[in-house]
């Protein structure tokens, strides 16, 4: 990985020398546009307007058009005189408890390397992040544009995570959901066995893009003819998709038994369903006295 940019963390009176990379990267298959006729590459060309010459990027400036039509032209050297933060320095603005920075606000993720020969107070401040079990918010500018970000561990490293400004974030309201009845009790408790029944520890390496493998075989299989095309597929039959559900209660019990949990209860790995145990207690009260039930205790998630 190549650093994109150097700077240090101002974390009071301690300074502390990083280098930024990017944390994530695109797998997605790039294209090319081609004329479908004869295959040749389709070129964009910045052409103006007004004498219809073509323009080379150096010879370009931005304007900007009010919701009146007034128009504004800003050059490079316009941008350069309004005020950003220090542009190779992260100022640690305060320390604020981690669940309250909501998800929506997340936006790129960035790698903070120390950039020093003796790493000791990028260690320091790893590790008291780590302690404090707090996400520091710092102010980040690359690319001649202010942001806010948050920065936190992440296996003993530091991270930045870009933060969206609150008015960037859209606000909402859907007149189907004000009028919408509250769910019944029998629905949320089905509801939160079929949740129960599905829940498990989060592993990112059990999921896949199944489009990018697919893509990706079409395109070796294309390859390996020699012609340069996709060879032709019958089309698997449209598989019938069921008419809306109207009763919720009878598709979170359908949902249950697919996944093995019937009648709100647990059915257990390979175990038996709520009808069976029911008929096979009812066998058993025939032939066995009565005994005082014990009490269960229920098996967390």
């Amino acid at each position: 990985m190549r650093s994109i940019w150097k700077g240090s963390i101002a974390f009071g009176l301690v300074n502390v020398p990083v280098k930024v990379y990017t944390a994530t990267e695109d797998h997605d298959i790039k294209f090319h546009q081609v004329h479908a006729k004869d295959g040749g590459r389709i070129k964009y060309d910045r052409v103006c307007t007004v004498c219809g010459q073509s323009v080379v990027f150096a010879d370009i400036d931005k304007q900007y058009e009010s919701p009146e039509g007034e128009k504004v032209v800003l050059t490079d050297e316009d941008f350069a005189k309004l005020p950003v933060a220090e542009k190779h320095e992260i100022p640690v603005l305060q320390f604020v408890p981690s669940e309250q920075i909501d998800p929506i606000l997340f936006d790129k993720t960035y790698y903070l390397e120390p950039d020093s020969t003796t790493p000791k107070a990028y260690v320091l401040l790893a590790a008291t992040l780590e302690r404090i079990d707090r996400t520091a918010l710092v102010h980040f500018t690359l690319r001649q544009k202010t942001r806010l970000a948050a920065m936190r561990v992440r296996d003993g490293m530091l991270v930045l995570q870009t933060l969206l400004w609150p008015d960037e974030v859209r606000s909402v309201s859907f007149e189907s959901l004000e009028e919408a009845k509250a769910p019944r009790p029998q629905e949320i408790k089905m509801a939160e066995t079929l949740v129960e029944s599905m829940s498990e520890d989060f592993d990112p390496d059990q999921f896949t893009d199944e489009y990018q493998v697919e893509l990706q075989r079409l395109l070796e299989e294309a390859i390996a003819r020699g012609d340069g095309k996709v060879p032709e597929r019958a089309e698997a039959p449209a598989e019938e998709s069921d008419a809306e559900v109207v009763d919720l209660v009878a598709a979170l019990q359908r949902s249950l038994e697919a996944s093995g949990r019937t009648g709100g209860k647990s059915a257990g790995r390979g175990g038996k369903s709520a009808e069976e145990k029911s008929t096979g207690t009812s066998k058993a009260r025939k032939t066995a006295p009565r005994k005082t039930p014990q009490k269960r205790t229920r098996k967390g998630a």
